[in-house]
């Protein structure tokens, strides 16, 4: 690792909506302890709505970058590089809202960014020392987000068909595939274990220079 303890290492893991990211968020986890990593979940990070009456926050275009609340997140993850703990947003999925509740986020010698749009706005990715794409078959993709959206978020299948033929599918291939491009490592297959391997690996290493320096 850097030996300035201001700058941590931060990975974006960006990708499709049911692509794997959490999958590859998780493993780095595993491998390098939860104890050294922050991780900062773009979910999270949806505009706050409370102005907006229920039945115009569910006509909102969610895989639009324009939902998300950019300046709050730029400013969290510059905070946690500085060495400064943060209040992340927590967002309820069930209400289309921000809820009133927030999550403690300490700075950690790893940060991990994870979320569609990660490697979408240039502020956050000139803060990356590592930029992952995680890129996963539409079929895949879509079965994993109708199987979570049901099981977690409360929606109809039909409300989930709808969402993904309406904004899901056109807005990752206009704003999210194109992100790709900015990727300093690509994960064909999804989270696949030897890539992820490879990454930790990496990572681990440059905590061990850092102990041996």
């Amino acid at each position: 690792m850097p030996k300035n303890p201001q700058k941590p290492f931060v990975i974006g893991v960006a990708g499709g909506s049911g692509s794997g990211k959490s999958t590859v968020t998780r493993q780095v986890l595993a491998a390098i302890g939860p104890e050294k990593v922050a991780v900062v979940m773009q979910d999270d990070y949806y505009r706050d709505q409370s102005h907006m009456p229920p039945e115009d926050r569910r006509k909102q275009n969610y895989d639009h970058p324009d939902a998300f609340d950019w300046p709050l997140m730029t400013q969290h993850l510059a905070a946690l590089r500085k060495g400064e703990a943060i209040a992340m947003p927590v967002y309820d999925f069930s209400a289309d809202n921000r809820s009133s509740e927030t999550i403690t986020v300490k700075p950690a010698p790893v940060i991990v960014v994870e979320g569609l749009f990660a490697l979408y706005d240039t502020k956050l990715r000139n803060m990356m020392s590592l930029k992952i794409y995680v890129d996963t078959a539409s079929d895949v993709r879509f079965i994993r987000r109708l199987q979570r959206d049901i099981s977690e978020r409360g929606r109809s299948t039909e409300s989930v068909v709808h969402q993904y033929l309406e904004t899901v599918r056109p807005m990752h291939k206009q704003f999210i595939e194109p992100t790709k491009r900015n990727a300093d490592v690509i994960l064909p297959h999804g989270a696949n274990g030897p890539a992820v391997d490879i990454i930790t690996t990496k990572v681990m290493s440059l905590f061990q220079d850092d102990e041996r320096g």
